[in-house]
């Protein structure tokens, strides 16, 4: 029984007991918050301060744009949904700012820095967080693939649990968004999904429909294997230095069934960027030159006519489903000319 509801213990008895209770958790609380690592607040006067200290500025050619609004670099945290079992990677630590609010959540993160300067003032502020991994280094190896030390550095961390999973969360440096969120579709580990910060530009395109001007090949791609959202626009004055142009959140939810939908998934991502290469020529010319050496013009016009597609038809009419239909169609026809069990089309490399 409740004591509040027992006449036998006075009122004031009651009170001074729940009192004491409440101060208890309170001392335990503060004792808690006292042990968790501190984490820098990531704003203009810190990192100007930081950087003064050091002599250096901000290095325009590593896309260095700092995010300084607190509340947005927690929503990248808060968007990713991190907890104990998730293996985190970071492209860009900077000051470690985001690092060390998603290390309080996630069983470990791997954050990856190319600056060796800011490498090793990041690895000042983060040195008391026993679940941060540093890499400095280059995340890509080339613009088509991730650098192999940092997919082994993931796997290395997955393989300590089975219920791990990964996920990518970053503001990432503007230079290198487009090839790290595509091509970590085509990886060996593939994220469960992508929180991160990019151009407003690049994010409207990235969630483009068909007809669109913003509709292309990175549209049908990461639609094509995940559902996209923009969840948070945001103007140049919550970056140090200002960039000259809009940034955005954006979350990527990666779709496994939608990926086992693909019969051939390296040969529909190049298939994609041939089709959309000259995105204002009719479909068919675009084709001819995308199967150059391997159809003939009659070979192609057979599968644009199975799939109902007529001679003024455009790439960039046709939703992601349509374009999948057709890639397979094209396929399918490689196979039947070639013998091939698996060919490749011109432009897919080996």
């Amino acid at each position: 029984m409740d004591k509040s509801d027992d006449p036998t213990y006075p009122a004031e008895a009651i009170a001074a007991v729940e009192a004491a209770a409440a101060a208890r958790a309170a001392a335990k609380k503060a004792k808690a918050d006292a042990n968790k690592p501190k984490v820098n607040r990531q704003t203009v006067s810190y990192l100007s301060r930081r950087f003064a200290e050091v002599g250096l500025n901000p290095n325009k050619r590593h896309g260095q744009n700092f995010l300084v609004d607190l509340n947005l670099i927690q929503m990248i945290a808060s968007t990713a949904k991190l907890n104990s079992n998730d293996v985190v990677l970071e492209i860009g630590t900077g000051m470690g700012s985001l690092t060390g609010l998603m290390a309080l959540e996630a069983g470990t993160v791997i954050t990856v820095e190319i600056d060796e300067y800011l490498f090793q003032m990041a690895s000042e502020e983060l040195e008391e967080l026993d679940n941060v991994i540093m890499l400095k280094q280059d995340a890509l190896k080339n613009k088509n693939k991730m650098h192999e030390n940092v997919i082994n550095a993931v796997k290395e961390q997955l393989a300590i649990n089975p219920d791990r999973v990964f996920k990518l969360a970053a503001n990432l440096p503007y230079n290198v968004a487009t090839p790290i969120i595509s091509n970590f579709l085509r990886s060996e580990v593939v994220p469960a999904s992508m929180s991160v910060t990019i151009q407003k530009e690049l994010a409207d395109r990235l969630v483009a429909k068909p007809g669109s001007k913003d509709y292309g090949a990175l549209s049908v791609w990461v639609q094509g294997l995940c559902d996209v959202s923009i969840v948070r626009v945001m103007s140049p004055k919550v970056f140090w230095p200002r960039p000259k142009v809009d940034s955005a959140i954006i979350h990527i939810e990666h779709r496994p069934e939608r990926r086992a939908s693909f019969a051939d998934i390296d040969f529909f991502y190049a298939f994609v960027r041939a089709m959309f290469f000259h995105r204002r020529k009719f479909m068919r010319s675009v084709a001819v030159a995308a199967f150059k050496g391997q159809l003939d013009k009659t070979q192609v016009d057979e599968v644009l006519a199975a799939e109902n597609h007529g001679a003024n038809a455009r790439t960039e009419e046709l939703q992601g489903v349509e374009l999948q239909k057709l890639c397979e169609a094209f396929r399918q026809k490689l196979i039947k000319v070639t013998g091939q069990e698996r060919p490749k089309m011109a432009n897919q490399g080996n």
